[in-house]
């Protein structure tokens, strides 16, 4: 009869272990959840991590609030959330610079994939090099020509060390054979309110942020960084017409801290592919200059850790100096 006893026990117990991770997804959110990013106000992270929680509020039922921790290229923010208990109350708005960090700092105070549970793509977007409308500098080939007469002269911004837009103007420096000067922010609307000041020459950053002053006509936008000019701005050209073979490619995606149980990050994933299908969803993220893309947890985990190869090559090949 013990022997029955503690089987039953045994089998009891192996039942509640199977069923609780499903009860924690049935039972999450218990209380409002939280959506951290790492960048300014104003900024394309920014704008975007509200679309996001709208959408998760609006499909999940639950509070989602936004918690900007601007400061070292977003390294704050994901080194906050990879401590933040992990039962997906916590998210983060991952951006392509967290994989640029990754192969450009020498040691980060988190693990760029290991520190995460990665829950799905939202989108991809190129940047843009911009600089004053009444700037001397008309197009690319007047920039390298200003840059060649004035090694270093030329300042463009970023927003912070170890940022996709870092790395960019290091890209066309090297490519151009050139010499830019970094300039770096800690992102919002800073950078664009320097540049329009004369406070710095050029400005690399998102759609978002230039898109306006380039229509406006307070910008004159030099170049794109895809490979063909990008449908949201159609008449700046791609910066690989003038430098044959440069593309960057950014990415926006959300994570959870590491161990977040499985169900709740296949609950999320499923919500987040059900914003990501929805046109009117899509409509505010092309009018930010994005396109949508979904992709299920384990799809990001391996493009985040590519991407962090990929920088690593490029950051070997160009010879740039690794951040301390």
């Amino acid at each position: 009869m013990l022997r029955n006893l503690a089987a039953m026990t045994g089998a009891w117990l192996l039942t509640v272990m199977i069923a609780s991770p499903a009860t924690s997804a049935d039972q999450w959110p218990q209380k409002p959840i939280t959506l951290m990013h790492g960048f300014g106000a104003g900024g394309n992270a920014d704008t975007i991590s509200r679309l996001v929680a709208a959408g998760l509020a609006e499909k999940l039922g639950a509070t989602v609030t936004v918690d900007a921790k601007p400061g070292a290229g977003g390294n704050l923010a994901s080194e906050l959330v990879s401590r933040a208990a992990p039962d997906g109350h916590t998210l983060i708005l991952l951006t392509g610079g967290h994989a640029v960090s990754g192969a450009l700092y020498k040691s980060l105070r988190f693990d760029p994939v290991q520190a995460f549970s990665f829950v799905s793509l939202i989108g991809t977007f190129p940047f843009v090099v911009a600089t004053r409308a009444d700037s001397p500098i008309t197009d690319l080939s007047s920039l390298i020509a200003a840059a060649k007469a004035a090694p270093g002269k030329l300042t463009f911004s970023s927003v912070g060390f170890g940022s996709t837009q870092h790395l960019i103007g290091e890209l066309l420096s090297l490519s151009a054979g050139i010499k830019l000067t970094h300039v770096p922010y800690r992102g919002g609307m800073q950078p664009l309110t320097d540049l329009l000041g004369g406070n710095i020459d050029l400005i690399v950053d998102t759609i978002t942020v230039t898109r306006q002053g380039i229509n406006g006509g307070t910008l004159r936008g030099l170049g794109v960084t895809s490979a063909e000019p990008w449908p949201a701005l159609p008449t700046v050209p791609s910066i690989g017409t003038r430098i044959p073979g440069f593309e960057v490619i950014s990415w926006i995606g959300i994570a959870a801290p590491a161990g977040t149980p499985a169900p709740v990050i296949a609950r999320l994933n499923e919500t987040l592919r059900a914003l990501v299908e929805d046109a009117a969803f899509q409509q505010k993220l092309d009018d930010l200059g994005v396109r949508a893309k979904a992709s299920s947890p384990a799809e990001m985990r391996d493009f985040v850790a590519g991407e962090i190869t990929r920088w690593n090559g490029v950051i070997d090949r160009a010879a740039l100096s690794r951040i301390d």
